[in-house]
């Protein structure tokens, strides 16, 4: 689905530029690395061409981080496929990664999914029609202890959500659906890492 969604976007992507001002923030943030040292700015420049692109990086943002900083383009593409904060193809207002590691997985994660792909209409790794989801699954997103959770990136920022259940889980996407938020954390009751039991 997401593929057939997003091909048009796909073959639009074209030339890709920074603007002026994101020229400007490229600039000053590979300022900030020590002569010889500019290719280590890669990664905040994906993040902002990612921005610019409106959520993902097309392989012509790609190519002209590495034109930027004289990288061969095989070196950034390494970068962008190894971490998952970069998106290769057209994502939804809400990334939606919820955590399948072991414990996680172990207190639930499975139904987290099965929740979001029924709730959603879509499978992981794909994207609403409507363009305002994407689901995914991920590995560890750091809270163990208040397995399971998940993790929503959208304009706004990064926000995660523990002890979840699956109506929680439907709830929280209605939420976001309709524009609004949901104080991020233990959604149980319980405050940050404490026993359940209080």
């Amino acid at each position: 689905m997401t593929g057939k969604l997003h091909q048009r976007e796909r073959e639009l992507a074209g030339e890709f530029a920074f603007t002026q001002a994101n020229m400007e923030a490229a600039q000053a943030i590979v300022a900030r690395y020590p002569e010889g040292q500019q290719k280590s700015a890669v990664m905040p420049l994906l993040a902002l061409a990612q921005r610019q692109s409106g959520g993902w990086l097309p392989k012509s943002a790609l190519d002209y981080v590495a034109g930027l900083l004289g990288m061969a383009p095989v070196r950034v593409y390494e970068v962008a496929t190894f971490y998952n904060m970069y998106n290769l193809d057209p994502v939804g207002k809400h990334v939606v990664n919820v955590c399948t590691t072991t414990p996680c997985w172990l207190r639930g994660s499975g139904e987290i999914v099965a929740a979001c792909e029924k709730h959603l209409g879509v499978a992981c790794g794909e994207t609403t029609a409507d363009g305002q989801f994407t689901l995914r699954e991920v590995e560890c997103l750091g809270a163990c202890v208040n397995a399971p959770m998940a993790q929503v990136i959208n304009d706004q920022g990064e926000y995660y959500y523990e002890d979840l259940t699956p109506e929680i889980t439907a709830r929280l996407l209605d939420v976001l659906a309709a524009g609004g938020t949901i104080k991020q954390g233990p959604q149980s009751g319980r405050k940050s890492s404490e026993p359940k039991d209080g």
